[in-house]
């Protein structure tokens, strides 16, 4: 059982190595087309597969951002990296208050498809990281 254990281990790390950097010469012609006319001034970015959809990284203004495209080039969403104190002030009350007894990692501002913002949170208690998503009232976002 350990053994198999073990190897399922190292097959998802391998593939999520594998998933980590992806040759824009892999990215569909669409996918490009579409980030290139959404951000044309862009010369560096990096791409990964985020399950059957792609994820363009770059910086924009001096800020850490990524797309997530569909194979099709519709763009799904934008993620601009912040520091965790610029999130609004009702999710840093819920995190006070609803995860005290976790470490904020990271934060980051999410603008949907539909034009909708969420806030994500990186949160991590005893080694175990996870993403939770906060409307601006503070309101956890269930997916």
């Amino acid at each position: 059982m350990k053994t198999l254990l073990l190897v399922a281990a190292t097959a998802l790390l391998a593939g999520t190595a594998l998933a980590q950097n992806l040759p824009a010469a892999k990215v569909p012609a669409a996918v490009q087309a579409a980030f290139k006319a959404k951000f044309p001034a862009l010369k560096a970015v990096t791409w990964e597969k985020e399950g059957a959809d792609y994820e363009a990284g770059f910086k924009q203004n001096g800020k850490t951002m990524s797309a997530v495209l569909t194979p099709a080039g519709v763009l799904q969403e934008t993620e601009t990296d912040m520091p965790t104190a610029q999130l609004p002030a009702a999710v840093r009350a819920t995190l006070a208050r609803d995860y005290k007894a976790y470490q904020v990692k990271e934060a980051a501002a999410i603008v949907k498809a539909d034009g909708r913002t969420v806030y994500e949170a990186e949160v991590s208690k005893g080694g175990k990281a996870q993403d939770v998503l906060f409307t601006a009232d503070g309101k956890v976002v269930t997916q």
